[in-house]
């Protein structure tokens, strides 16, 4: 009968299996955990660059604001493409092509979050805080799709060299 080290050794294999896709690869929840973590990094950079820049360095909020959040987009894709959505396969788009699609989608979210918080909470009798908090965990699971499916995705054609390589 099996010790209780092997029985720990089997639970670490299934946690491992589910991060897993194949070799080398990870999967949808994997990524989801990395983009959570990269998100709090993020939010942190952002938080602590405007702050910083307003408080410490005596700069007026509204320009340590646009710094701050000049940094977090920086670090937020660098972040996305190195970290959370880097593959062993190459990426089916270049960089730029990366940065522009990732810079409009940003723009949109913060389009989008501007209009729903400016409209909804009047027109529904509900507090701002609620509807920014609903559009913001919505956008989150947009941008994650579309960052895996537009933005950061690996060239088929080298994933389907990998997966034949692993067979």
């Amino acid at each position: 009968m099996p010790g209780p080290t092997a029985h720990r050794s089997t639970r670490l294999n299934d946690a491992r299996d589910m991060l897993r896709v194949r070799p080398g690869e990870l999967s949808v929840f994997a990524r989801a955990v990395r983009f959570a973590f990269a998100g709090g990094v993020v939010a942190g950079v952002y938080l602590l660059v405007t702050l910083g820049l307003s408080r410490g360095a005596g700069l007026p909020f509204q320009l340590a604001l646009v710094l701050g959040f000049a940094t977090a987009l920086m670090t937020h894709f660098t972040l996305q493409r190195f970290f959370v959505w880097a593959h062993h396969e190459e990426f089916a788009l270049p960089l730029q092509t990366q940065a522009g699609r990732y810079l409009a989608i940003s723009l949109t979210q913060y389009g989008v979050t501007a209009a729903v918080t400016a409209t909804v909470p009047n027109a529904l009798h509900v507090s701002t805080d609620l509807v920014y908090v609903a559009v913001t965990a919505i956008i989150t699971v947009v941008n994650f799709t579309l960052f895996r499916t537009r933005v950061f995705h690996p060239d088929s054609k080298a994933a389907s060299a990998t997966a034949d390589a692993d067979l």
